[in-house]
């Protein structure tokens, strides 16, 4: 049984039964399991050999020959071990065979291993791997575990699951499924049992290779569950020791648990804030070498860190980081300057914000006490190491690291009870969170030191401790335990009877203590016996409705069978039956075995009746008794109560209330006797108690006794507390009440002040919610002036009163007020009320708007209400101000306050408008004005408008009707300042108006009307006499769109023939007008649309759209607008889809006229098509070299050039065109010369010569040096003109670089590029670039160099050029100085200096 206040795991249990088989080559701790192993076996315990280096295997591994000889060294008692290691041994040679030539692959999950079983894998297959592996398992006992993993491969891998015992066969307990196309397979195990805790495998099994991953269940058994015996314990120590002989046999360390990595920007944070007696050790354990340059970029960043921190911070200082208290407490504290009070502070951890409380009910809390603020972290686990930072608003304060090897170690799986035989081995196995070398075994409280009777061990990585208690005998039982320095982990050790009883006695104390194991948890309901004969004293328990009796003929044979009994200790134990005729004697087993007298048994027999008589019952007389009479039997089961015992005095005096102070600690300890093991269950008022750590309740469970300490008591702690102390012969309970008195709390809030006129401050609030404890004996009254620090006490008042008046106030000061409960435990906390300014004697307030009563051109009547609220019970009078409408300056009606609550105004201006307002006088003074009256006119009363004129609707839509109307004659009346609009539904006679107040013009448009629906409508003039009389429709109005016939609206720039360029995009709208919408329809050429082409219409346009015109979209277009009484409406155009013309043919010239030359040409082909085109004739002669036109517009095949010169040259060109554009030209072959017919003088007329454009290459831009790290993308630009086009190619250091697939090379325009996308010191040299074409050829260097990992910060030994660039991008002019060095200046400025160690390239 574990101590409660650990955490429950999963207990190991021990080997029982037989002692470990020793073993071979010595003792070895239990390696980690690996995923990668084959199958994993389990340690066990081996002895180790007189000659160590015998013992060792070779590195290079094991040979047969070793093998052999190590096998040759075990003992015929050890065959078992032998057996097995043989196989192991032998099936590592076979893997190690299979797998020569066979890789191994790296998966991209860890603990994956991928295994390829052929040389190589076609394209588009794959071998298996994980893409999620399954996740270690902790559960209880009797729950479900189910384990998940996806796998991918090609083709589709087959899964299998086992476990370290080989297949899961058992259908029911094993589930394996698999849903069909999905890559997810899971293996489910039912009703988990403490058996079941096993390392699990999965592998993924394809024909090109296998992917294994291993995961770990463990079975967390609860109750007395823990105490059943495993059979196959001594298994699991020979796959153990076999694991153990594995690792020997590999010469290979467990791999170290992979460290929590920290980012590089947390390391500085947690640099600017350590000691800097710290900073050698963060360096080194984050990898950091440059330590000067450390020291560089701390003091920057410290620098920044100072300017943000400035606009929140004042100061930061006496930082205190993490350190673990004994008790198991993380805190680290620190003291801030706020600069505002307000600002919020957050703490991360790892980069992720922390919830913390401010008191110690949550993990993470914070204290504070003036500018100190410290953190807590408790019941500290692995999972809170790392880095911690504590923010104000968004800036970094104070950063510390909490250490994984500073957390107090926890009890992740703690001791198991065991039991043994005696001269057996007792087993106790505690695993922890982390390794703890000072953990110490106790036994009943007393240290262990390891002998040959206690041998202490623990595993490699240092988690599991393992206590083995050799030969165990009665003296050894008792409680043992682990103690870690913060958790302690108990268990009992059990001893049960040896070997020297016969094997009935040793079959029937099994039987019994089965049948006690499986009645341990049992609570049936129980009634009195009917046997008159039972003794008086016996307290022993029958059920008869749960007889056991069985007859192998009818049930007649008895008429009352055995019963089941339970009986204190120590009591007497009747068992009996009747008969229903004499069958005889008669025969008394119990658990089979015959009884006789010589048992101290009484056997008596009354007629039909035979009882059993046990005086003084003891616990080895408990078990299944059988009464058999002739054939015929009856069965009941005897249990023998022996439950834990408590003293009489100590249940006296829990009897009593125990009284505590808040705050202090209480410790109950329960002495109890008991011979078999206890467990202790503590509730409070029903609820089960359970430990929390070093705040909460502490159970303690001893050798004779149980404890409960809470560390600080507290008023929630109150309450009736119970313990139950069970074992397997029963239970016992005790129960005590705890009260927990306190200061009491603040009274019930919120605190009401309220300032009475000259009565002072009045104060009433509710008794607080709790007392503490403790009666109210009255409470205590301070006062505090805003603006200074002091609390005054005004009053002390009896418990009953619950108000107060301070009559001691100043008016004009503001005053705070707090209230405390004062009981014998002192004064408690205080209600604070807000401040509250004790103001002076109150003016009224404003009277209410003024109310117009009449108005003429002398003068005008209004009148008002009197204001209320404090100031306004004694009002002396009123004061009336007039203004005009637009002023802003208020005149006074009258100069002395009139008490009447109505004034006539008459020093008025006729025609004006005017506002009024009212203030109103009280001893205190006048007021605050009251609103402004409504404007008014000085004029006499108007006569009402008369009837509106003309009305009539314009409009109407399915929701909306306008209408309009001309204003009333005003010989009727005087002018309408504005109309009222009604309407009334035609099944109804109320008229409601259509919008709120008037409206001001002689139309208006009723909106949210019902569709369809008809209406009454009426307008009504209105002005300031009156209104109307109403005119209203004579017929009724459809809510429903005016129909508008369908029409086209085309106007001038509409064109009934359109042209479009093929390959355009047609688009042509058509507007119209109709309501309600009408059905259009497209046509071409008098048939429907082809597919291609779209067409819409919405909202009075429809649109034709052809995404790409071809020119069988040419035709005739036609729209129909059809209405719905079927009314058409048509509109029509063409479209015609052309291209530019093509050239006109070849050219014929012919002189017909003398002085003439008539041009002829082969029409376009387009002109063949009917496609409308025209030429136009261009001529170039030898004086003239432009070309000049000298026809346009020619709809025919031939133009007459008229003016032709002899001893000129005449070039024709002609062009073909249409609206779309114009064809390509055609020229003649040959020119027009006609010879002068003079003698003796010749004119040379002047050649016309083209002009000879080829160049040899040139570079415009030539190539620059570059110097990149090595990774970059290098790329090397040139610029090179020349005609005919050059061709480009590359050399490096000599040699052409075409055909390497490591680069590439672009010529854009003249624009040449060679890119290496990823430079490397092999692609260092000297790059040149050479353009060719028929006239000649130029060439361009530069030089790359690509610098190594510290080529920038020193220069390198050995001879090779050191460039420190500054500018990079700017060609390079290289030139040697007076000294042979090489210095370079760059276009833009800055100098590049180059020089050269040894070298003897004059390039460079």
């Amino acid at each position: 049984m574990g101590t409660p206040g650990v955490e429950s795991g999963s207990p190991r249990p021990a080997a029982e039964g037989t002692p470990p088989h020793p073993g071979i080559w010595g003792s070895v701790e239990a390696p980690q399991e690996s995923p990668c192993d084959p199958v994993p076996l389990p340690h066990r315990r081996v002895h180790k050999p007189a000659n160590p280096a015998a013992a060792a295997p070779d590195a290079a591994g094991p040979t047969p020959t070793r093998l052999r000889l190590a096998m040759g060294t075990v003992s015929q008692r050890n065959l078992a071990v032998t057996k097995v290691l043989t196989d192991y041994l032998r099936r590592i040679q076979r893997e190690a065979r299979s797998m020569a030539g066979k890789a191994l692959k790296k998966s991209s999950l860890p603990g994956v291993s991928i295994r390829q079983l052929v040389e190589e894998i076609p394209e588009g297959c794959s071998t298996p791997d994980f893409v999620q592996k399954p996740v270690t398992l902790a559960l209880q006992e009797g729950k479900n575990a189910i384990f998940r993993a996806v796998v991918c491969g090609d083709p589709k891998p087959e899964v299998h699951w086992q476990n370290a015992k080989g297949e899961l066969h058992n259908s029911s307990k094993y589930q394996i499924s698999s849903a069909p196309g999905s890559k997810e397979h899971v293996l489910q195990i039912n009703k988990l049992t403490g058996e079941d805790s096993d390392l699990y495998r999965c592998t993924a099994l394809n024909m090109y290779g296998e992917a294994m991953c291993s995961v770990r269940l463990t079975v967390i058994e609860v109750g007395f569950r823990k105490n059943r015996k495993r059979q196959k314990e001594p298994q699991e120590d020979l796959r153990k020791e076999l694991v153990d002989l594995r690792k020997m046999l590999k010469k290979r360390a467990p791999p170290p648990a992979p460290e929590k990595k920290m980012e590089s920007d947390q390391v500085w944070q947690l640099l600017m804030t350590a000691d800097r007696k710290d900073y050698e050790k963060i360096c080194m354990k984050y990898g950091i070498v440059d330590f000067r340059g450390m020291l560089r970029k701390l003091q920057e960043m410290k620098k920044e860190q100072e300017d943000k921190m400035a606009q929140y911070v004042s100061a930061v200082s006496n930082l205190r980081h993490i350190r673990v208290t004994k008790e198991g407490v993380a805190t680290f504290d620190l003291e801030l300057d706020l600069k505002d009070l307000q600002s919020k502070i957050y703490l991360y951890k790892d980069g992720e914000m922390v919830p913390f409380g401010f008191d110690n009910q949550t993990k993470h809390c914070l204290r504070r006490l003036g500018k100190r603020y410290q953190f807590q972290i408790q019941d500290l686990r692995p999972e809170d190491a790392g880095l911690y930072q504590v923010m104000v608003e968004d800036v970094v304060v104070f950063s510390t690291e909490l250490e994984a090897r500073t957390i107090p170690p926890r009890v992740l799986v703690p001791l198991a009870e065991a039991h043994c035989e005696e001269q057996g081995d007792a087993v106790f196995e505690c695993t922890l969170s982390n390794p703890c070398p000072n953990a110490t075994w106790r036994f009943q409280h007393r240290p262990l030191k390891p002998s040959d009777k206690y041998e202490v061990s623990v595993s490699p990585d240092g988690l599991t401790h393992r206590l083995v208690v050799r030969g165990a005998c009665i003296p050894d039982k008792g409680l043992y335990s682990l103690d870690t320095g913060l958790y302690i982990s108990s268990a009992w050790l059990v001893i049960e009877a040896g070997t020297d009883k016969d094997p009935q006695t040793t079959r029937a104390d099994h039987r019994l203590q089965s049948r006690r194991g499986a009645k341990e948890d049992g609570h049936g309901v129980y009634g009195k016996g009917k046997d008159a004969s039972q003794s008086p004293r016996s307290r022993y328990k029958t059920s008869p409705g749960s007889s056991s009796t069985q007859a192998r003929g009818p049930m007649s044979h008895f008429s009352q069978g055995l019963a089941d009994t339970e009986v204190q200790q120590g009591e007497t134990a009747t068992l009996s039956c009747t008969l229903a005729r004499d069958l005889g004697p008669g025969t008394w087993l119990k658990d089979g075995v015959k009884l006789t007298a010589q048992d101290g048994i009484v056997f008596e027999q009354d007629g039909l009746v035979h009882r059993l008589l046990l005086a003084h019952v003891q616990g080895t007389q408990a078990g299944k008794y059988t009464f058999v009479a002739g054939d015929e039997q009856s069965e009941a089961t005897l249990t023998v109560q022996d439950p834990p015992t408590i003293a009489r005095g100590v249940t006296e005096k829990l009897k009593e209330p125990l009284l505590v102070k808040a705050g202090k600690p209480v410790a109950v300890k329960i002495p109890f006797q008991s011979r078999l093991p206890v467990q202790a269950a503590w509730r409070k008022d029903g609820a089960e108690v359970v430990g929390m750590g070093r705040r909460g309740a502490q159970v303690t469970l001893g050798d004779g006794f149980t404890r409960l300490c809470l560390p600080s008591a507290g008023r929630m702690d109150s309450g009736q507390y119970g313990v139950t102390l069970r074992s397997k012969g029963g239970s016992v309970q005790a129960e005590f009440i705890l009260q927990v008195t306190d200061k009491p709390q603040p009274p019930q809030g919120p605190l009401e002040v309220q300032h009475d006129q000259g009565a002072g401050v009045r104060l009433s609030w509710r008794p607080p919610r709790d007392d503490g404890g403790c009666a109210v004996d009255g409470y205590v009254v301070e006062r505090q002036q805003v603006g200074r620090s002091t609390w005054l006490a005004v009053a002390e008042l009896p418990a009953h009163s619950t108000s107060f008046t301070d009559t001691r106030v100043e008016q004009g000061r503001k005053y705070a007020f707090r209230v405390r409960a004062v009981s014998s435990e002192g004064p408690g906390e205080a209600l604070e009320s807000e401040e509250v300014l004790v103001a002076p004697d109150a003016v009224p307030g404003p009277p209410s708007t003024p109310a117009i009563l009449s108005a003429s051109s002398q003068s005008i009547t209004l009148t008002w209400i009197a204001p209320r609220g404090p100031g306004s019970a004694h009002i002396l009078g009123y004061l009336v101000e007039k203004r005009k409408k637009g002023s802003g300056t208020w005149t006074a009606v009258n100069d002395q306050p009139m008490p009447e609550r109505k004034c006539t105004v008459t020093d008025l201006r006729q025609g004006c408008q005017y506002e009024f307002r009212v203030t109103a006088v009280a001893p205190a003074g006048p007021g605050e004005p009251g609103p402004p009256s409504d404007a008014v006119f000085a004029r006499d009363p108007m006569r009402p408008p008369g009837p509106v004129r003309d009305l009539q609707v314009i409009d109407t839509s399915n929701t909306s009707i306008t209408l309009s109307w001309v204003g009333p004659d005003t010989t009727d009346g005087d002018r309408a300042q504005g109309y009222v609009v009604e309407l009334c539904v035609s099944d109804s006679l109320q008229w409601s108006p259509c919008h709120a107040g008037t409206v001001p013009g002689p139309t208006f448009t009723a909106k949210g009307l019902r569709p369809q629906e008809s209406y009454f409508m009426r307008v009504t003039a209105v002005n300031d006499g009156g209104c109307s009389q109403p005119t209203a429709l004579d017929t009724l109005v459809h809510a429903m769109p005016v129909t508008v016939c369908p029409r086209f609206l085309l106007d001038a720039s509409t064109k009934d023939s359109l042209t479009f360029k093929a390959g355009d995009t047609i688009r042509v709208p058509v507007s119209f007008e109709a309501a309600p919408m009408p059905e259009v329809s497209w046509l071409k050429d008098g048939l429907p649309l082809p597919k291609r082409s779209v067409t819409t219409s919405k909202d009075g346009l429809t649109q034709l759209l052809i995404p790409a015109a071809s020119p069988s979209d040419s035709g005739r277009y036609t729209v129909v607008l059809r209405s719905l009484q079927g009314k058409e409406v048509v509109y029509s155009f063409f479209i015609r889809v052309a291209a530019c013309p093509q050239a006109p043919g070849p050219i014929y010239l012919q002189e017909n006229v003398p002085g003439t030359v008539t041009v002829q040409w082969e029409p376009s082909p387009d002109e063949a098509r009917d496609a409308p085109l025209h030429y136009t004739v261009l001529v170039r002669s030898s004086t003239h070299s432009a070309w000049r036109e000298v026809a346009d517009r020619v709809h025919t095949n031939h133009f007459t050039l008229l003016g032709v010169l002899p001893g000129h040259e005449y070039h024709f060109r002609v062009i073909a065109k249409n609206d779309l554009g114009a064809s390509l030209p055609s020229d003649t072959s040959q020119p027009w010369f006609l010879s002068r017919q003079r003698d003796k003088f010749t004119v040379k007329a002047p050649s016309y010569r083209e002009p000879d454009l080829n160049q040899k290459p040139r570079f415009l831009v030539g190539l620059r040096p570059h110097l990149l790290p090595p990774g970059c993308e290098c790329r090397m630009t040139c610029a090179v003109q020349g005609t005919p086009r050059p061709r480009v190619t590359w050399f490096k250091n000599g040699q052409s670089l075409d055909g390497n697939r490591a680069l590439y090379s672009t010529d854009m325009l003249g624009v040449c590029s060679l890119i290496i996308p990823s430079v490397s010191p092999e692609d260092s040299g000297r790059y040149k670039a050479v353009a060719e074409n028929p006239l000649g050829q130029a060439v361009s260097t530069a030089t790359l160099i690509v610098t190594g990992p510290c080529s920038l910060s020193r220069p390198s030994a050995s001879p090779a050029l050191q460039c420190l660039p500054e500018q990079l991008d700017a060609p390079v002019a290289l030139q040697p100085d007076a000294n042979g060095h090489t210095r370079s200046k760059t276009e833009s400025g800055p100098f590049l200096a180059c020089y050269t160690e040894g070298s003897e390239d004059p390039g460079l």
